[in-house]
């Protein structure tokens, strides 16, 4: 993976360049006023991450059920009471 940084009236002037660098797995940062820079990047690369996040929120409950388990914080119900529970 590569990254290139461009001014904004350069990529302004080549945009079309630009967005073939990162359909092509290139990631471009605008640097921006205040560091409210952007990056470009692919929505291959943008769906990798969004699926990173979505693992990682879910490990994160896991561990925390895992760690309920350890804990003894636990409900127990037979399928009676369930059942009970399911038609009220």
């Amino acid at each position: 993976m590569s990254i290139t940084v461009v001014k904004q009236v350069d990529v302004r002037s080549n945009m079309k360049k630009y967005f073939d660098m990162v359909s092509d797995g290139v990631t471009v940062i605008i640097p921006r006023k205040e560091n409210k820079n952007i990056v470009l990047i692919s929505e291959k690369e943008y769906q990798a991450l969004e699926k990173a996040v979505r693992n990682s929120e879910y490990l994160k409950m896991l561990d925390e059920s895992d760690k309920e388990l350890r804990e003894g914080r636990t409900v127990v119900r037979t399928m009676e009471e369930l059942e009970k529970m399911e038609n009220e």
